[in-house]
């Protein structure tokens, strides 16, 4: 749901941001840094993406400087993200917080509703796991706060994905976190099914490197379709796909119209996703049945990835069941 590569709100969206998990506790990323990561990515980016500005200083890259991926930096054409604090340790319950300024460094008010929500805010640890899809609320000073608690250490990106009011046109800004404390990488192994909350969620289809590939999220429970599902988000699932090493970052929305108020659909979820470059992704499902939102973690290679693991279409074997409440928050 960003530009330039952006979708409408039913129609499948491509963003890819990349990010690395280094930076100083609570802080934002210095903008030496960031940059140093942008011309270490470089050969990620899609060729008609644009250079982002990721000096810090609110202007447009020049031509001279080295493309970056959307996403990578705390700011963007002007836009950046500033007053980013979190609690300091895991366990320890507070807020996390942050503003947008905008190109006269002022902070921003006037945003639009994209996806039902004028901000979705996506973190997840380096590894892929604590991952966590919320919409923090808004002050009259342009902060977003909301009520915070680390479940585990490590180092976290954090991406705010919002619309100005101003110029109508998706920003991804992001930044690193670093929870103090020890902590074992957990490492993602391909996961075609899984199991959270009861519901039995499955994902078939080939990803295929560099083109639109067509992935069908299956739900059920008990053995019997799911046929319940609610509209969340405008849709009636809702996927954030990231690269695992980079955490190349894509933002995909499922086929068909919206859905009427009241109406419910099911088992099957269609995606349209486009992945930059083979490798392996990790898949969360956000999905809402009963008024209750679930998120099914799942992990998939690219058709053709000499990873030494199965595609989404392999044998299937369900490799590990995750119930409510481990890793994610709504």
């Amino acid at each position: 749901m960003q530009a330039p590569a952006r979708l409408g709100l039913y129609s499948a969206g491509l963003v890819a941001v990349f990010a690395v998990a280094f930076a100083t506790a609570g802080a934002v990323v210095p903008a030496d840094t960031v940059q140093a990561w942008a011309e270490g990515s470089g050969d990620h980016a899609t060729h008609d993406q644009a250079a982002e500005d990721v000096t810090g200083a609110g202007g447009r890259a020049g031509h001279d400087a080295a493309p970056s991926p959307l996403g990578l930096g705390v700011a963007s054409d002007g836009y950046q993200l500033t007053g980013i604090s979190a609690p300091t340790g895991a366990g320890t319950d507070g807020e996390l917080s942050l503003t947008v300024t905008g190109p006269d460094g002022a902070a921003v008010t006037d945003f639009e509703t994209e996806h039902e929500e004028e901000l979705h805010l996506i973190v997840v640890r380096a590894d892929g796991q604590q991952f966590r899809h919320v919409h923090p609320e808004r002050d009259a000073d342009g902060a977003w706060s909301i009520p915070w608690q680390w479940d585990a250490a490590g180092s976290y990106r954090v991406f705010a994905d919002f619309v100005p009011g101003q110029t109508g046109e998706g920003i991804t800004l992001s930044t690193t976190l670093q929870v103090p404390g020890d902590y074992a990488s957990v490492p993602a192994e391909p996961l075609a099914e899984t199991t959270v909350d009861g519901f039995d969620v499955a994902v078939t289809g080939d990803l295929v490197a560099g083109e639109s590939s067509a992935l069908t999220m299956t739900i059920t429970r008990d053995g019997e379709p799911v046929t319940t599902l609610e509209p969340y988000l405008g849709a009636y699932g809702h996927l954030v796909a990231l690269r695992d090493g980079d955490l190349a970052y894509l933002h995909v929305h499922p086929h068909g119209d919206a859905p009427a108020a009241g109406q419910t659909s099911g088992p099957e979820v269609a995606f349209d996703v486009t992945a930059p470059t083979e490798g392996r992704y990790l898949l969360f499902l956000d999905f809402q049945t009963g008024g209750q939102v679930h998120t099914a973690p799942l992990v998939i290679d690219t058709a053709g990835t000499s990873s030494g693991g199965p595609t989404s279409t392999g044998d299937g074997q369900r490799q590990d069941e995750h119930e409510a409440g481990e890793d994610h928050d709504h």
